[in-house]
This record gives structure tokens, C-alpha cells and sequence, in this order.
């Protein structure tokens, strides 16, 4: 090589070398690792979908060079590719850029807070890389990138999402009352039964009903209760003998029309001990309540009578002293209080449980809506629900519980527009029930509608569903101490979740355990990833292993996950992952 040339070369390399040495920047690249940054938290956290973190720098005294500006980029590197964001400048003493000094001879910090930005599913395995470029007026080297943190911590993504339901109740009696009343009247200090009283149209039907289903396994008979009343116009004494006397006659009337049932297997009402006296007096009340109703001229006066006098022979003579008001009262008011009230107790049975649950899905149209509902808690499969509720709400379309109920079943296949469509329903025939607002309520946090779903469960009020329900969002929008508070005694999965996000990793497995999920293999994850925070490796591999044998989709999920990222070196730990 011609030996100018090589002078040549030699000198511009000279030149390049005093340049970069004038500039500081090529001294700062030697010592870049000298500088100390720090990212907290790490790994990354997602609270309420979206990430946020801060990053500390601490430069040493003579390393932040006087002329140099230095931009730090923030990277987030995942599987779906990267994200930058905005950057921070530093700036040397007699660099001309704008940004936060750092001194040369005392050195200096800086700290960087990171804009939100949205966490998206691939960050999981996300690195968080900060690049640097220094720059001295129109020269410009890159640093090395540094590598701040490995994954992101999405724990709250564990949150299941089974939203609760609330069902209408139905108003379904098994057992209802058909009690029959009637009465027996009869004259002035007389207490024989008049063979014109057992005809009468009242008599009529407690006799037909007595025929037609004493017999009928559907009713049972259950007592007979008789009162019987004298009118408060004769002696004290002498009433209160006719009253019994006339509680006896009615009785053995009545006992004489059981008696007419010529089958001898139904031995209801035909023998004294059935037969129940409950009352026999002389009726002050009857009459005080029948002057009350009428319309007669003094009725105020008699009213009045009966207030200030107590004893009833001052009121009788008080009353009788009343002349023309007084034969009205003989023509109008005794006469009704002169009686025997007859009362059968009967209980009416519905059909069984099993007759009502096959004609809801062979024959529905023969069934009230009060067992149409009630058929469904017979139940507790999802398909035969569907159909129970479908034929409901057809043959009883204004009834909001129809609706509802039928969106509940929906929502058990996961038809969530469908269940939706249904609730809406609802909610037009029954306006303001909690129920529908909480499900309505369900269906938006279903779709993502986290603001408009808080708005429906507020509006449903503080049942323990919407309570829970409430929690789940306030899991996924990071508010995890209103999450617990909102589950409240309920035990289970998302609760132990919600006490692992705040620092409760001792109650996680309580929990679980308590609950009716301890088997399922969301709560196995949850309790390996309780162990790892608490640094017990064999509990992580004993409950990931049962995890992974009851879904093995947890096995992809927790190679990204980086609560086991001190375990990715452990061997026990890798052998369940491959």
C-alpha cells in the first residue's frame, strides 16, 4: 500500500479519535455501564387494563458528560411487537438541548414516570428495554439497550367471570287453605236448628263441597270449628247458656250432614270429639260492628252508649231505654248475632313435585304460572330450564318473572345476546326490579360495558349477587380492596383472588378450601401461585400438577406467567411445563 495513503488513513483516525474524546460522548458509551437504572414495579403490573411503571437513573460523579444530551426510550417488546414510549432527556451541563440536568462533577438522578398505556394479552411475556441515544450537537451514537424488566404481572386476570344471576321467586303454595264457613240463625232465646237453616243457599254449598271432595285425596280435611253467640239483649247468665246450647244443636247438625256420606272409610265430622267449640258468648262486638255498618237514625248514640258504660246489664237498660231505636235494633240487628258459625278447616293440596315437573315439559299449558316458576327449581339443567321457561313466558307473556327466568337459563348455555333479548323483556314488563337489573347488569360486564354494567348493579341495590358481581369488576378495573369488601362472606375463587391482590397470600388457600371450587382447577392455579409469592416450591409444583391434570391449558398459561418467574430455572418446575 502506497505509504501517503496509509499516512492519510492514519491521520483521519487521529483527527475522529481527538473529536470523540472532545465531545465526551465516546467516553460516556465506555462507561455507559456504570449506569444504574432501576424499574419499579418489577416485573410490570396491569392494574384495570392498563400498565404504568417508573424508572430511576443514578449517574456517578464524571460520567454524565458536559456537552451531551442523552434520550432514554422506554420499550415494551411482546409477541404482538412493541411499544415506545415518550422519552425522557437528560442533559450535561453545557449541552444546549432542553431536559433535566445532570451534573459532571456531582453526577445526579433522574426519575421517569411512564404514560398508561393499554395492556394487551401478549405482554404477559413482555420486556420492558430502555434505548438510549447520546448526541453532541450533530453526532449521534446509540447506547447499548438495557434490559429493565421480564413480563408482566396480569394476576387479576385470573378473575372468572361467572357474573350471578338472580332468579324470580315463585309465589307457589303447596298447601292453601279452602276453609268453608257457614251459619246457622236462630230465634229469640231459642237454640233449636230450624229445618229451613239447613237449607239455605250457604248451607247448600258447604254440603256440596263437603260431597264432592271429602273423598278427593287432593283436600284434606283437617277440623270443624263452631262459635256460638247469643244477642246482647237478654240476661248475662241466661246468653251465655244459649250460646252453648246453641253451639251444641249446630254441632250435631252439622255432624248430621258428615253423617249422610254413607262411605265408611271417611269418618271425618261424624263424632262429637271432632268438633271443636271455640266461642260462645253474648256478641257485644257483633253488635257494636253491625250498628257501625247500618243506617240507622241514632246509630252515634248506641255507639256512644257503648263507650261509656262497661257493664253489660247498665247497657242493655240504657239501650232498651232508647224505645223507638230500640225495635229497629230488634228488627235489624239482633236477629244476626243469634247464630252458630260453622267452620270446616280444610288444607288443599297441590300436585307433587313429580306430577308438576312432567307436565311442565310434556304439558305446560295446563300449568299456572306459579308452577310453571316453580317447576323450574326442580330442576338444574340448563336445556330442560330453557324449555320450562320458553313455554312460561309464552302462555304468560306479561309476567316479567317469565322473562327473566328464561334469560337466567339462557346465560347458563352462555347465549349471552339471547339471555340478553330476554332480560330486556323483563325488564319492559316489570320496570324497576332489582332482578332484572342486576341481570341486565350481568349481560353489559359480559360485552365489556364495565361503566354501564356499575350503573345497572347500583341501580339493583345490595343483594349478595350484585355485590359479587360488583366485585368482579372492581377486580378488573384494579380497585382490589373494594373487590374483597364487595364479596363479603362468599367463599371461593375470586374472593381468595381479590385477597391475594392485596396482600392476603396466608387467606388464599383458606378460602379456597371453604368453597364449593376447591376442586376446579382455577383454584389449583390460584393456590401454585399463592405458594410462589410465599417462596414454597413444592407447593407450587403440587398444585400446578393438579391444575394442569384437570385443564391442561394451564400448562401454555403458566410458562408466560411471571409469578413463577424464580422458577423458570427450577427443575421440577419445567419438567410439568414440557
Amino acid at each position: 500500500m502506497n505509504l501517503n495513503i496509509l499516512r492519510t488513513i492514519g491521520a483521519g483516525l487521529s483527527v475522529a479519535v481527538i473529536l470523540t474524546s472532545c465531545d465526551g460522548l465516546g467516553k460516556m458509551l465506555k462507561k455507559q455501564k456504570d449506569i444504574k437504572y432501576t424499574l419499579s414495579p418489577n416485573p410490570i403490573e396491569m392494574h384495570g387494563d392498563s400498565v404504568q411503571f417508573t424508572i430511576n437513573g443514578k449517574f456517578n460523579p464524571k460520567l454524565f458528560q458536559k456537552k451531551v444530551t442523552l434520550t432514554l426510550t422506554p420499550v415494551v417488546k411482546y409477541a404482538g411487537g412493541e411499544k415506545a414510549l415518550k422519552p425522557v432527556v437528560l442533559v450535561g451541563e453545557k449541552a444546549t438541548a432542553s431536559g433535566q440536568k445532570i451534573g459532571f462533577s456531582s453526577g445526579g438522578t433522574f426519575s421517569y414516570a411512564s404514560e398508561k398505556f393499554a395492556f394487551e394479552t401478549g405482554m404477559r411475556n413482555a420486556k420492558v428495554e430502555l434505548r438510549g441515544e447520546g448526541q453532541v450537537k450533530s453526532k449521534k451514537k446509540s447506547f447499548d439497550p438495557v434490559e429493565l424488566a421480564d413480563g408482566t404481572m396480569a394476576t387479576s386476570l385470573l378473575v372468572r367471570n361467572d357474573e350471578k344471576t338472580m332468579m324470580a321467586k315463585d309465589a307457589f303454595v303447596k298447601i292453601q287453605p279452602a276453609n268453608q264457613s257457614t251459619h246457622i240463625y236462630y230465634l229469640i232465646n231459642q237454640s233449636n236448628v230450624r229445618p229451613s237453616e239447613m237449607k239455605t243457599e250457604e248451607m247448600k254449598n258447604i254440603n256440596d263441597f263437603i260431597a264432592k271432595n271429602l273423598s278427593n285425596p287432593n283436600y284434606q280435611f283437617k277440623g270443624i270449628e263452631v262459635s256460638a253467640y247469643a244477642s246482647p239483649d237478654g240476661e248475662t247468665d241466661k246468653n251465655e247458656n244459649l250460646a252453648k246450647d246453641r253451639a251444641t244443636s249446630g254441632s250435631n247438625a252439622m255432624m248430621s250432614e258428615f253423617n249422610r256420606n254413607k262411605d265408611k272409610n271417611v269418618t271425618f265430622g261424624k263424632t262429637k270429639d271432632q268438633f271443636k267449640v271455640g266461642t260462645t258468648m253474648e256478641d257485644w262486638p257483633g253488635f257494636k260492628s253491625e250498628v257501625e255498618q247500618s243506617s240507622m237514625a241514632d246509630k252515634d248514640l248506641i255507639l256512644r252508649v257503648l263507650t261509656m258504660y262497661s257493664d253489660a246489664d247498665q247497657r242493655r237498660k240504657e239501650i232498651k231505654n232508647l224505645s223507638k231505636t230500640y225495635t229497629e235494633l230488634a228488627e235489624k240487628i239482633l236477629p244476626k248475632l243469634r247464630r252458630a258459625e260453622i267452620t270446616v278447616t280444610v288444607d288443599k293440596k297441590s300436585r307433587s313435585d313429580e306430577q308438576i315437573s312432567k307436565l311442565a315439559t310434556s304439558n305446560p299449558d295446563s300449568l299456572s304460572v306459579e308452577e310453571l316458576l316453580y317447576a323450574g327449581t326442580l330442576t338444574q339443567d340448563p336445556a330442560t330450564l330453557v324449555q320450562i321457561y320458553t313455554a312460561a313466558e309464552k302462555q304468560y307473556p306479561n309476567d316479567w318473572r317469565t322473562s327473566n327466568n328464561l334469560g337466567c337459563a339462557l346465560l347458563m348455555q352462555n347465549k349471552v345476546n339471547e339471555a340478553g333479548e330476554a332480560f330486556k323483556r323483563a325488564d319492559k314488563n316489570g320496570s324497576n326490579q332489582p332482578a332484572v337489573a342486576n341481570n341486565l347488569g350481568a349481560i353489559e360486564s359480559k360485552n365489556g360495558n364495565r361503566a354501564a354494567a356499575m350503573e345497572l348493579y347500583k341501580k339493583a341495590g345490595s343483594g349478595a349477587e350484585t355485590k359479587y358481581n360488583m366485585g368482579i369488576l372492581e377486580v378488573r378495573n384494579g380497585k382490589y380492596a373494594e373487590a374483597l369488601t364487595d364479596f363479603g362472606d362468599y367463599k371461593g375463587h375470586n374472593k381468595a383472588l381479590a385477597q391475594l391482590l392485596t396482600g392476603n397470600v396466608g387467606g388464599v388457600k383458606e378460602t379456597i378450601d371453604a368453597s364449593p371450587e376447591k376442586e376446579m382447577a382455577y383454584s389449583y392455579y390460584l393456590k401454585a401461585v399463592a405458594a410462589a409469592r410465599q417462596g414454597a416450591t413444592a407447593d407450587v409444583i403440587s398444585n400446578l400438577k393438579t391444575a394442569i391434570e384437570k385443564d391442561n391449558s394451564y400448562k401454555t398459561y403458566a410458562k408466560d406467567d411471571v409469578e413463577f418467574l424464580k422458577l423458570r430455572s427450577d427443575s421440577g418446575f419445567t419438567a410439568l411445563l414440557n
